[in-house]
């Protein structure tokens, strides 16, 4: 007869959860972080997301050259205050020609918003199977393949957008199923290469090369644009993803274990710290449990209302800018990219800050809803509060700024739970947690566009509010439901013989 028991007692792991951090300071010592390998393996995974996340930007910035935007002057403009003539050179003063021979299209606003949706359609067909995938066949296949197909298509797409809207989109389609994959994928790293205590800094890291990649491809996109022509942000971009292919190949490795080149002692140092954690067998995936399972469901809808928030960021930033302020592509360019950097900085300092708060015996739970609700909570109002203040340039970007600085935080927060509450299945959770909340990254630019198209005179006020309202409601769901604990259905099992 045979019964399944579990490995740990409720008593052992509420010990070691107490007694780690006195044991991974004395394991620290052997294996410092500095030049390390597994900052190494976040270092790639930081170049990775900075390549995907800038092929998936460039289009929203391109398409102020690439379409005949001539009679769609915004209606939403109340600004009395512009950007300063001696920083900017003044909307009137700065450069607006375009290099000859970059082909212009006669694309409508419903035309633009089939292609810039049609890469978050592709990416919701893969981010739950990348997830799977990447636990299953490993982490460096499944992204350096996607990373491969995505930059191949980032070049191919001048040459589609030649041969016809239809091609276009469908490339677009085909780039959305391959990050999705990178983006479900990713986290299966770090179920072998990240220590209970450094996951947050490790995950951080890696994570904000998105907003990197954003912030370089809406700085840099603009200025290429009106230099060479829109064709060469796609040809570099996609030149820079086949370089990082090459190297995410040769340097990455799906566990310390399999690794050439890493050192004996940080190598004992990642095993003994995950031996609690992962299991070198292969166990099945407890569906039914994790469809019951209301932390998880926690995750996915604060998930979703986080990334509603950031895809108004995205696409919505060198609107709204260009709007209130009139100014050409590239100001708009570098006053867009501006609240991004910061968010690169806070999302980094934020990794380490929540390590940091780890070792003082703070609660891995208590440290994760910290970190989501200084971002979501406060970028939400934050926005909210910009209809109303748009007649002071400085203190809409400075609003604009912080908003999506802070936001950054939920990198630290939210999206690692799931490393916390089932670390043997956590690739899986996280796609399935990113598919769910793709859906955001769908609807919120096309809700947010029919709101801004039925209403001229509060437009930007009515897509604030909702925002706001979805985060709100988010929130409050993962506050409730959250937890930090490994979950009973997460916990290794083996068949003991009676």
């Amino acid at each position: 007869m045979a019964t399944m028991t579990e490995l740990s007692s409720t008593e052992e792991k509420n010990k070691y959860s107490q007694d780690t951090q006195v044991d991974e300071k004395l394991i620290l010592r052997k294996a410092p972080s500095l030049c390390s390998t597994r900052y190494g393996i976040a270092f790639l995974a930081h170049l990775c997301n900075f390549t995907i996340m800038a092929q998936n930007v460039i289009m929203n910035i391109s398409m102020v050259t690439m379409v005949n935007s001539t009679g769609h002057q915004s209606q939403f403009n109340n600004s009395t205050e512009g950007p300063p003539v001696d920083s900017f050179g003044g909307p009137n003063n700065a450069p607006k020609s375009l290099p000859e021979g970059a082909p212009v299209y006669d694309w409508s606003p419903q035309i633009q918003g089939i292609i810039f949706g049609s890469i978050n359609y592709g990416m919701l067909l893969t981010l739950v199977p990348g997830g799977y995938l990447a636990g299953r066949v490993g982490t460096k296949r499944v992204l350096g393949f996607s990373l491969f197909g995505s930059s191949i298509l980032g070049l191919f797409t001048p040459l589609a957008a030649d041969l016809g809207l239809v091609f276009l989109i469908a490339t677009r389609l085909l780039q959305g199923v391959t990050q999705g994959s990178v983006f479900g994928g990713q986290f299966a790293l770090w179920e072998r290469w990240g220590p209970p205590h450094e996951r947050s800094r490790l995950c951080s890291f890696a994570l904000s090369g998105m907003i990197m990649g954003a912030f370089t491809a809406i700085l840099l996109g603009g200025v290429i644009s009106q230099a060479l022509g829109w064709p060469f942000v796609f040809y570099i971009f996609g030149g820079i993803g086949c370089v990082c292919c090459l190297l995410w190949f040769v340097l990455v490795y799906d566990d310390p274990v399999s690794h050439p080149w890493i050192n004996v002692t940080e190598k004992e140092y990642i095993i003994s710290s995950l031996a609690q954690q992962v299991s070198s067998s292969k166990q099945s995936l407890p569906i039914k449990a994790v469809v019951r399972s209301l932390p998880f469901w926690s995750i996915c809808f604060c998930s979703f209302s986080h990334l509603w928030l950031i895809n108004i960021f995205i696409v919505y930033t060198p609107t709204y800018i260009s709007s209130v302020f009139h100014v050409n592509i590239r100001d708009n360019g570098f006053l867009s990219a501006l609240p991004f950097i910061v968010a690169w900085v806070i999302g980094v300092l934020g990794g380490h800050l929540a390590d940091f708060l780890l070792t003082k015996n703070f609660r891995i739970v208590t440290v994760r809803k910290i970190a989501t609700v200084l971002g979501i909570l406060p970028p939400s109002a934050f926005l909210v509060a910009l209809p109303y203040l748009t007649s002071s340039y400085i203190t809409t970007m400075t609003l604009l700024t912080l908003a999506c600085g802070l936001s950054s935080l939920c990198q630290t927060g939210v999206y690692i739970n799931a490393l916390d509450i089932a670390p043997r299945y956590s690739s899986f959770l996280t796609g399935a947690a990113r598919g769910f909340a793709q859906i955001a990254a769908v609807l919120a630019p096309t809700v947010s566009g029919f709101l801004l198209s039925q209403d001229s005179e509060f437009g930007w006020r009515n897509v604030f509010l909702l925002m706001f309202a979805i985060n709100l409601l988010g929130l409050l769901i993962y506050l409730i439901f959250g937890e930090g604990d490994v979950q009973d259905w997460a916990k290794e099992r083996k068949l003991t013989r009676l």
